[in-house]
């Protein structure tokens, strides 16, 4: 007899003239799926909302998986005591990648913490199942209905055809404001470009040759001309007993145009390879035998941001003033990469602590949209500081819980001593 699938039956078909909709009713729709949207998400359904999470990415986790970023920063304070400033997410994350060796805190003017991307990829889709998170991912945003100051559905194409996304409220994780660029809502630029980072992670290492962080900085500096780098400084994060690191060498241009975006992607990794033959030529010991075992997504730093009810300033961050409607802290330096060859590097002092406001995350005249990450108001040094993991993970927390105590009434009524309430591990 012959076998079963000789007679598997095959059909022609085209495309109807009218695609069939696919269209999501859901409470929260978090649209960008990194650190602070994946916060957004988890805490959206903890809070018991039928939550959506669309990422224009074939995968989950943004940035933090898919760029290499491989360091957890600014969820501590600063030496001695390094505070924990941020929780949620982050306790889980601790709590179960710590014991299998996946986390290495790094203590130093900071404490930040190394993680192994593979596994904290898995780990953000396991607890995204579990807590019945619905995701559409490969999603790029096509239109929003935007009426009477409340968005009303998202529309995205797809691989598979346009999906509509009808929800109570929206999170704006994109990083680049695209939800609300897309809604026609005031954004800002910077006057310049601000740099990102191809990421690289090499593999056959000896890290018991590698070099301290000072003379590394020093030796890139002296040699950037020789060997065709942009950066005159580099960063070398080994992740101890695995002799691999995360190299962070490069500064890649972040257009917002398509073709000029695309052209930085190929770009970035022409640096990085350059970088690998520095390594290998001046420090034979620890990168003789050095593989790139990845390059990351391109790395972006502060590109386009939403022109939100308060921008956060550098004298806010600098005095560490707290807010009436704080969500969010961090003790991370100014940290602005706006020149090619280097950036600006400013840390605080011991106790240090700066806030992010509710407001700085609110589009002025709409109701149901919360930014969160790196696309929140702020001046451009403010923002350098702001930007990183910890404070954009607590970001996301504080937009769950901001569009949960609205529910269909207006974010911007939020009362600050009820979101203080809910927020307060984050913030006390």
């Amino acid at each position: 007899m012959p076998h079963p699938l000789t007679q598997l039956a095959v059909h022609t078909v085209r495309k109807p003239a009218v695609a069939p909709a696919h269209e999501i009713t859901a409470d929260v729709c978090v649209v960008g799926a990194g650190v602070a949207g994946t916060s957004a998400a988890i805490e959206s359904a903890k809070l018991g909302r039928d939550v959506v999470l669309v990422d224009a990415q074939p995968v989950l986790g943004g940035q933090m998986v898919n760029s290499l970023i491989g360091l957890f920063c600014g969820v501590f304070g600063n030496a001695p005591e390094y505070r924990q400033l941020t929780h949620g997410m982050f306790d889980e994350i601790f709590a179960d990648l710590g014991p299998t060796g996946d986390l290495h805190f790094n203590r130093g003017h900071t404490m930040t913490v190394q993680y192994d991307e593979v596994v904290l990829g898995r780990w953000i889709e396991e607890r995204i199942r579990q807590l019945g998170i619905r995701v559409v991912v490969g999603a790029v945003i096509q239109g929003v209905e935007l009426h009477e100051g409340r968005i009303e559905t998202v529309s995205f194409a797809t691989r598979y055809g346009t999906v509509t996304v009808r929800a109570t409220g929206f999170v704006d994780s994109t990083g680049d404001a695209a939800l609300a660029w897309e809604a026609g809502l005031p954004c800002r630029i910077p006057e310049r470009t601000i740099y990102g980072s191809q990421q690289i992670v090499l593999e056959h290492l000896d890290e018991t040759h590698k070099p301290d962080a000072k003379e590394l900085a020093a030796r890139v500096d002296a040699k950037a001309e020789e060997y065709g780098l942009m950066r005159h400084d580099g960063l070398a994060f080994f992740f101890p007993g695995r002799n691999t690191a995360v190299m962070n060498m490069t500064h890649i241009e972040a257009p917002l145009d398509p073709v000029a975006a695309s052209d930085a992607q190929l770009e970035g990794k022409a640096q990085a390879d350059r970088v690998v033959h520095f390594l290998r030529t001046e420090y034979p010991k620890a990168f003789g035998n050095a593989k790139v075992r990845a390059y990351g997504f391109p790395g972006r730093r502060q590109t386009r941001w939403l022109a939100a009810v308060h921008q956060l300033t550098l004298d806010e961050v600098r005095t560490g003033h707290r807010f009436e409607d704080s969500v969010a802290r961090t003790a991370w330096p100014i940290e602005l990469h706006d020149r090619p060859e280097g950036y600006v590097w400013e840390l605080f002092e011991a106790d240090h602590v700066h806030y992010v406001p509710l407001r700085s995350m609110l589009p002025p005249d709409v109701h149901n949209l919360v930014a969160a990450g790196r696309c929140v108001d702020g001046d451009a040094a403010a923002l350098s500081s702001i930007r990183v993991m910890g404070p954009c993970a607590a970001m996301g927390m504080g937009a769950a819980h901001a569009l949960d105590l609205a529910g269909k009434e207006s974010v911007h009524d939020v009362r600050p001593d009820e979101l203080h309430d809910r927020l307060s591990e984050n913030l006390d």
